[in-house]
């Protein structure tokens, strides 16, 4: 990173100024290429004009999809797309500068999270399926001057005798696999603690909740295992990472970029410490260019300076979409809130969670998971009733059946939440 951005990463007056120039060209370029954007009205002076811009929302992207591609097709070089989680995927085209782009955000994420040249990586995800992240993190890897295995997602035999085989210092993987990948270890007499693994880069699943302590699932996988594990948050839409440096205390803005805000119900900023929804305008992206985008995701927002000494914006863990919001009976809650408290079942080995619609309009949980005793549905329902103040619906499925249901091959990650309304 040049000495020009670690000092807007420090200095919030000289990052608000960059932002300034940086968004006004932004803006210049919507009005000329834009389909979508071509009659947007508004000069930018400061970083706080982009207020005076309407929000995008995901309706938007979906419904004149083709209307956000501000380059010729001639020079569409990667065809990306969402995954599809509340819809139907929706296309993101990358011009040669945004794949340029792309792999030096992951180089900076990876930076954030500590990792240099001498590492190995081993990448757990996949990088098919017009996939964005297995993409970016493929380049980012090569950008920073390091080396990767590309294994994919699952089968722990795989991961484990390229592990031995390499010796990869870094895995990049969703962070629920990992307890899968140790009962093998230990199963097959393989010492985690004495193999070269010293990190994980977590992707897809939040290891904090909201008040940055460490989630469940991070405790249950550094109690058998002495690793780093670090959090990190994006979307194709935004095409940056937000990364947890050392300090494990929220997730780092690349400034250079991105600007993020984070919503209240009434569409201003929250203040620290408060809830809200993430709105990003990713900076210098030519082939499908966003600006105010509602994510949808919901994170907590802080702008205190982190112990790093960055002074950047940072995120809470995603609690759950907007669009995923539960009530039941008068209690509102996220799909995240829920899985952290699965998490700290250890008997519970696989879940999926299920939101329905009862017979009274109302939304309703279901909890499907694999009981290895009895004890199981009772522990779900003391620990959601306990912690949360609802009482789910608890399925008993086979092991087989949820592992088919988690892991289906029309989609990237692993299905933690099926939201069945309507």
């Amino acid at each position: 990173m040049s000495e020009a951005l670690k000092e807007i990463e420090i200095d919030s007056e000289k990052r608000n100024a960059y932002w300034a120039v940086q968004l006004a060209a932004h803006v210049d370029y919507l009005k000329k290429h834009s389909p979508f954007y071509k009659d947007l009205k508004g000069k930018v002076s400061t970083v706080a004009d982009i207020t005076q811009f309407p929000f995008t929302s995901k309706d938007d992207l979906a419904e004149r999809n083709e209307d956000f591609l501000a380059i010729p097709q001639s020079e569409i070089r990667d065809y990306s797309a969402t995954s599809g989680t509340l819809g139907d995927p929706v296309s993101y085209y990358l011009s040669e500068k945004d794949l340029q782009r792309l792999a030096q955000n992951e180089k900076g994420s990876l930076e954030i999270a500590g990792c240099t040249s001498k590492d190995v990586f081993q990448l757990m995800t996949t990088i098919d399926k017009q996939f964005m992240a297995g993409l970016a993190y493929q380049m980012g890897v090569r950008t920073l001057g390091s080396g990767m295995v590309r294994t994919g997602p699952g089968v722990p035999y795989m991961q484990w005798r390229s592990i031995l085989k390499y010796k990869p210092t870094v895995l990049i993987a969703v962070p629920s696999f990992i307890p899968y990948l140790l009962d093998y270890a230990e199963k097959n007499g393989i010492d985690a603690n004495t193999t070269s693994v010293k990190k994980i880069v977590a992707i897809g699943e939040a290891l904090t909740n909201a008040d940055l302590e460490n989630g469940a699932l991070m405790n249950r996988i550094k109690d058998r295992w002495n690793v780093e594990l670090i959090s990190t948050y994006a979307s194709t839409e935004m095409a940056t990472a937000f990364t947890a440096c050392a300090e494990n205390s929220g997730l780092h803005v690349q400034p250079e970029l991105i600007i993020v805000e984070v919503i209240g119900e009434d569409g201003k900023q929250v203040k620290h410490g408060e809830i809200g929804e993430v709105v990003v305008t990713p900076l210098g992206v030519e082939g499908t260019p966003l600006l105010r985008y509602r994510t949808g995701d919901i994170c907590k927002y802080y702008d205190s300076t982190c112990s790093c000494g960055r002074t950047t914006p940072r995120l809470g863990p995603v609690l759950g979409r907007k669009q995923q919001m539960i009530k039941v009976k008068g209690t509102t809650i996220y799909p995240n809130m829920i899985v952290e408290a699965l998490n700290a079942i250890e008997e519970l080995k696989q879940y999926i969670i299920e939101i329905s619609t009862n017979e009274w309009g109302g939304d309703e949980l279901s909890i499907r998971c694999e009981a290895s005793s009895n004890e199981v549905p009772r522990l779900i329902t003391e620990r959601l009733r306990s912690g949360l103040r609802v009482t789910p619906n608890i399925i008993v499925e086979e092991a087989k059946v949820l592992r088919e249901l988690r892991f289906s091959e029309n989609h990237r990650k692993p299905i933690l939440v099926r939201d069945l309304r309507g």
